[in-house]
């Protein structure tokens, strides 16, 4: 693989080609319709659970079913997209998760609802592992956390586009809910026609050219090592990205699933009055995905270790998702929307170089394998949460203990990650 030393980078970065972020607006676009399809549900929750007479604890377990298929189909899908690689793997997915989100709109009972959204679950978490072995395979180390932020940016990206798509098709255009999913699961299907068009590993595309092949294979030589899955379990590194996973993951599921009725209860919105709000926290949140990337990318240009680079900006958003607990006691909307689009856009910022430290701790054969991992275990953590919020709401009524579950999180995570890796070391078979 070829080297080069850092000057020769730093020139090279602006003279090469760029076609790999080429590669990158397209993961930005799968992710983008990844959240629409999974954001959709919490929009509808109103307007489904008056139609299908759900409680709390009904939609709680629909979101519990979703996020246990997810589990499983994280683990799987590791290892599937370290088999088969990214390009057939993020296919594949892709296809599963379209057909679960687009059978909710036939859906006529919460058992219905759970088993497609359970499809749209094992689907769904083929994302994130596709999407980081993709960007280990086209980006330089000193590039995979903006690259992360920048794809992980669809995210909220998604988020933006469901609130005011969903009521376009439910209210404008009058066809209700059920056809809310088939419309945009038909729609969706045009990403996978450029996917399987334009994405080819670096040596295999013939739009890279000579100069930015040699800047994307610029780091030290990364065997393409694999590494058995059982094997990883024994790693402390494995579990210093799949407990932060466990801690962070649930948080971001409680504010995608649960922000609409949140801002519905305590604002009186609805289908109609939600979509600004929810628009302007995940613009803000956006924002966050970018600059926690880019911070940590500018710190390592600047010649700090990514150790320190990605843990000192995880530690500052893990304070900035601090004043969540607040959002509760302001009477004003918009008050309230800044403090969560900030929690929203600290997650996105910590997330995006957590995504990042498998690819700085492993060999890329292992890479899709730890996020799977990890990914599998922040499910389960989303599970809990899922319960936990499910059971409070429907007893309590109040976001209190929620909020506070949810501004305390990060602080936790980071120490964890510290703990097990204080270096981000290298992992070296054994």
């Amino acid at each position: 693989m070829a080297t080069m030393d850092m000057p020769e980078v730093a020139g090279a970065a602006g003279r090469v080609g760029r076609y790999r972020w080429v590669i990158c607006s397209l993961l930005f676009a799968a992710t983008a319709l990844n959240y629409v399809d999974r954001q959709m549900i919490g929009v509808l929750k109103p307007t489904i659970s008056a139609d299908l007479g759900w409680d709390e604890t009904t939609y709680a377990d629909v979101i519990f079913w979703f996020q246990a298929a997810y589990a499983i189909g994280y683990l799987s899908f590791g290892k599937i997209v370290d088999v088969l690689g990214a390009r057939i793997g993020y296919s594949v997915a892709f296809v599963i998760w379209t057909l679960g989100h687009t059978l909710c709109g036939f859906a006529g009972n919460a058992f219905q609802f759970s088993a497609a959204r359970a499809l749209l679950g094992i689907g769904e978490s083929g994302n994130f592992p596709a999407g980081i072995k993709a960007v280990s395979e086209w980006f330089p180390a000193r590039e995979r956390a903006l690259a992360t932020g920048v794809f992980n940016a669809g995210a909220n990206i998604g988020a933006i586009i469901t609130p005011l798509v969903v009521p376009f098709i439910v209210v404008t255009l009058g066809l209700g809910w059920r056809m809310a999913f088939v419309i945009t699961g038909a729609f969706s299907l045009i990403w996978l026609v450029f996917w399987i068009a334009m994405y080819r590993r670096p040596r295999e595309s013939t739009k890279v050219s000579a100069e930015e092949l040699a800047f994307i294979e610029s780091d030290p030589a990364d065997p393409a090592e694999k590494i058995g899955w059982l094997k990883l379990l024994g790693y402390r590194e494995t579990w210093a990205f799949a407990l932060g996973k466990f801690l962070i993951d649930p948080i971001w599921w409680l504010f995608l699933f649960w922000t609409p009725d949140f801002l519905a209860k305590t604002y009186d919105l609805d289908l109609k009055s939600f979509g600004p709000p929810l628009v302007a926290i995940y613009l803000i949140s956006d924002i966050g995905s970018v600059a926690g990337g880019w911070s940590s990318s500018k710190l390592m240009r600047r010649g700090y270790s990514a150790n320190f680079a990605r843990k000192i900006v995880m530690l500052i958003c893990a304070f900035l998702v601090m004043p969540i607990f607040f959002a509760q006691y302001v009477d004003n909307l918009w008050l309230a929307v800044g403090i969560v689009g900030l929690a929203t856009a600290a997650h996105q910022a910590f997330s995006a170089n957590l995504y990042t430290i498998p690819s700085d701790m492993f060999p890329r054969g292992a890479v899709g394998s730890v996020v799977g991992i990890g990914g599998t275990v922040g499910a389960i953590g989303g599970m809990m949460m899922a319960k936990f919020t499910g059971y409070v709401l429907q007893t309590t009524g109040s976001y209190t203990l929620i909020f506070a579950v949810a501004g305390s999180t990060y602080l936790i995570a980071i120490a964890v990650v510290h703990l097990l890796s204080p270096k981000l070391a290298r992992v070296e078979a054994r």
